[in-house]
């Protein structure tokens, strides 16, 4: 193959129908799966929602003008990107249940060498990762978990076979996940113990079906839905300023925010307990309507107390306290900071990607990686966003890999390897950004490794991304014939 994509989510299937157009068919998209989707076929579980505007989670070049709310359910948007496969005639170029585990460039031949699982080895000048930052869950490092004898799983690896109704569940965790599951199991179980290590930020959210007539009247003039993608756009940009430019900006959200609080919660004192100990937008702020509601509810309890360990029977915090319960479900999130896990990537000279990113991934742009010719990363380090939406920059990042590919054909390239003095000088002025920023102002979060190190957002402006990554610069990179 001419290029070989890992990954058949938004970034893979978006990236083949960018070749595609751009008359470069011999690609073919690995898999691990059963089915293509990426974060939307995992994460099934209730009440699953984008927390971006639906007509900015969309492609700019596929727009879907019908979406049933101002906020797509989880089946709307898995849906749409069916569709997509459907639209491009992407099905034949994927290949369902195929798990690579390490890949190896071959500076001599100028191809990388794909080997999967199941021993099936694979070669194409261009390898491109389209794996996403949220792909593999991450349980709580607790003791006991695998001594719990009740049902147990993770939101992503949600189990819809077993009935919650009337059972005492333990939920870990209080991030975007269990923001969005907690209200709709609430009313269903017996007792609810939602336990909290600290407190998030969340605000309302703007969220309600199109009313029929919206809905027939973009449909009949599509161009309605590009002006308001582009508002949206613009009014979701704006916020990046509170994120890195200004963050005293954020002392006005954090007022709204106990506005909201206040006039969810009527008790003082579980009032008190949901207020973080953290400047806001230190982690990622939450959306929800109904999240405060469900925690009022009498047969629901937060629990603050540091878990010590899980038990045969329940959880247990350091106060001695086991809380009996027949479920626990984890809303821990992603490890995110663990780019590319656990495929092995070795590039020149033997050189393994783990080793060099073992202070932390970063990337040229997020795309690039010097000693890794020919290799594009997708939704690679700090190109994350906590303001606008992902899809956006991957439309960025699809036109400098195409512009990557087609490069190595039209130089007649064996590889282009990206200087290690490009991929410092950026990196240095970009932590420098994140530096400034509300991200390191003061708390731990997904976005940083355990030092410390932010290597998943983008402390900037998307519309400045794109215009980085508008066409590669063959000067950044050492080119071999």
């Amino acid at each position: 193959m001419r290029v070989l994509i890992i990954g058949a989510g938004f970034a893979g299937m978006g990236l083949a129908i960018q070749l595609q157009r751009a008359g470069i068919t011999d690609v073919l998209l690995l898999e691990k799966a059963s089915d293509l989707g990426g974060t939307w076929r995992d994460n099934r579980y209730p009440g699953a929602a984008c927390d971006v505007p639906s007509h900015l989670y969309s492609f700019s070049f596929a727009p879907k003008t019908d979406w049933s709310r101002k906020f797509a359910p989880q089946a709307e948007i898995f849906a749409y990107q069916q569709q997509l496969a459907d639209t491009y005639n992407l099905r034949p170029r994927i290949r369902f249940n195929t798990e690579v585990s390490n890949a190896v460039f071959d500076a001599e031949a100028g191809l990388w060498q794909v080997t999967c699982t199941d021993g099936t080895v694979f070669s194409a000048p261009a390898l491109v990762t389209a794996c996403g930052q949220l792909n593999r869950p991450l349980l709580p490092r607790v003791a006991g978990l695998e001594t719990f004898k009740g049902e147990a799983f993770h939101s992503a690896r949600w189990n819809a076979k077993y009935d919650l109704s009337g059972k005492r569940v333990a939920v870990i965790g209080t991030g975007a996940s269990a923001i969005q599951f907690i209200p709709q199991i609430a009313p269903k179980v017996a007792q609810l113990h939602v336990f909290q290590r600290s407190a998030a930020y969340v605000i309302g959210k703007p969220d309600r079906a199109y009313r029929p007539w919206e809905l027939a009247v973009m449909r009949r003039l599509p161009w309605l839905q590009k002006i308001d993608r582009g508002l949206k756009y613009v009014q979701h940009e704006a916020r990046v300023l509170a994120f890195t430019v200004v963050p005293q900006v954020m002392k006005a959200m954090r007022l709204n925010f106990r506005w909201y609080l206040h006039r969810s919660i009527s008790d003082p004192a579980l009032r008190q307990r949901l207020v973080p100990d953290y400047p806001m937008g230190c982690k990622r702020i939450l959306i929800s309507n109904d999240y405060y509601p469900a925690l009022a509810r009498a047969n629901v309890e937060v629990v603050d107390g540091e878990i010590t360990e899980v038990t045969e029977t329940g959880v247990r915090t350091a106060d001695g306290r086991e809380r009996t319960v027949d479920a626990i479900i984890y809303g821990t999130g992603f490890a995110a900071t663990d780019f590319l896990a656990p495929m092995q990537i070795t590039g020149l000279n033997g050189r393994d990607l783990n080793e060099a990113w073992k202070e932390g991934a970063e990337a040229y742009l997020g795309i690039s990686v010097s000693g890794f010719p020919n290799l594009f990363i997708l939704y690679g380090p700090n190109t994350n966003l906590g303001h606008n939406s992902i899809l956006y920059m991957l439309e960025s990042q699809f036109a400098y890999v195409v512009g990557g590919i087609q490069q190595l054909q039209q130089h007649q390239l064996r590889y282009m390897d990206l200087k290690p003095t490009v991929q410092a000088a950026f990196n240095h002025r970009l932590q420098k950004a994140v530096d400034h920023s509300i991200w390191q102002q003061g708390c731990d979060s997904w976005y940083k490794t355990a030092s410390g190190k932010n290597t998943v957002n983008w402390p900037g402006f998307t519309f400045t991304y794109r215009h980085y990554t508008r066409r590669p610069e063959l000067a950044n990179y050492d080119c071999i014939r």
